[in-house]
């Protein structure tokens, strides 16, 4: 039979939660705190690491000088457009929506307001 072992809450070292990859990832996993390039996937590990009580929200934010808002961005991201809207390329894309394209491959047609515009700035 098989003893059920205590679980000790405030052990975080003994906390498992699943990298962005899938994999089990553990406080150690998570990026260092001098880290300087955010990529998507350490983003979404130090979410991934906050959620399953590896780290605290207020110790990510010390630990890698980020804003509350900053973390909170990185997590309603992640949450709306999954791991690319952690893409820094993307930014604005992810946070303020598609931008309307102005050229041949726009989908306005050649009558309506924007277009009227954009010749009335163009000429």
């Amino acid at each position: 039979m098989t003893e059920n072992k205590p679980h000790c809450p405030g052990n975080a070292r003994s906390r498992e939660a699943l990298s962005p990859t899938g994999a089990p990832m553990t406080r150690d996993d998570l990026p260092p705190p001098n880290t300087k390039r955010w990529v998507m996937r350490r983003k979404a590990e130090v979410v991934a690491g906050v959620r399953a009580g590896l780290i605290s929200l207020e110790e990510a934010c010390d630990r890698y000088a980020l804003s509350v808002d900053e973390f909170r961005s990185w997590q309603r991201l992640l949450d709306t457009h999954g791991l690319a809207g952690l893409r820094a390329t993307r930014t604005k894309e992810y946070r303020n929506g598609p931008e309307p394209r102005i050229g041949p491959e726009s989908r306005l047609g050649p009558d309506s307001t924007l277009h009227q515009i954009v010749r009335t700035y163009t000429k």
